[in-house]
C-alpha cells in the first residue's frame, strides 16, 4: 500500500506540482489550499503519513497549522515537512517549536523532496 502525503499549499501551481512529483514517486496525495482547510481534510483522511505545508496561507497560515496539528493525538507523530519561500533562521526556529520535523526552501527540487519524504516517513 502507498504512503499518504497531505500537502498543504494556497498556490494552484506549487499543488500541481507537488500532487505530480509525488504521485510520480508512488505517493497517494490528498491535498489542501490553506492551513484551516488542512485541518478539515486531515480530519476526513486520518492516516497520513507525511504532510507537506507551506507557511504563508491566508485563513490559516502554516505556524497555527501545524500547532494545530500537534494538538492532535493521531497525528502528533506524523513527519511534518515545510515547503516554503522563506529561509530566516527564526522562521525555521518557529516552525521546529510548533513541531515541523524539516525544512524544504521554494522552488523545490522533486527527487529531493521525495528522498525527505522517504527519510521521515514511518
Amino acid at each position: 500500500m502507498s504512503k499518504r502525503v497531505l500537502t498543504v499549499d494556497d498556490s494552484k501551481t506549487m499543488r500541481d506540482m507537488l500532487r505530480l512529483a509525488l504521485t510520480k514517486a508512488g505517493y497517494d496525495v490528498v491535498q489542501a489550499d490553506d492551513g484551516a482547510h488542512g485541518v478539515e481534510v486531515l480530519q476526513s483522511n486520518p492516516d497520513v503519513d507525511v504532510i507537506v505545508t507551506d507557511i504563508n496561507m491566508p485563513r490559516m497560515d502554516g505556524y497555527a497549522f501545524i500547532d494545530s496539528v500537534r494538538k492532535n493525538p493521531k497525528n502528533r507523530a506524523t513527519p511534518i515537512l515545510v515547503l516554503t519561500t522563506e529561509s530566516e533562521p527564526e522562521k525555521k526556529r518557529r516552525a521546529r517549536e510548533a513541531g515541523a520535523t524539516g525544512w524544504i526552501v521554494k522552488p523545490f527540487d522533486p527527487e529531493k523532496l521525495v528522498a525527505a519524504i522517504n527519510r521521515v516517513a514511518p
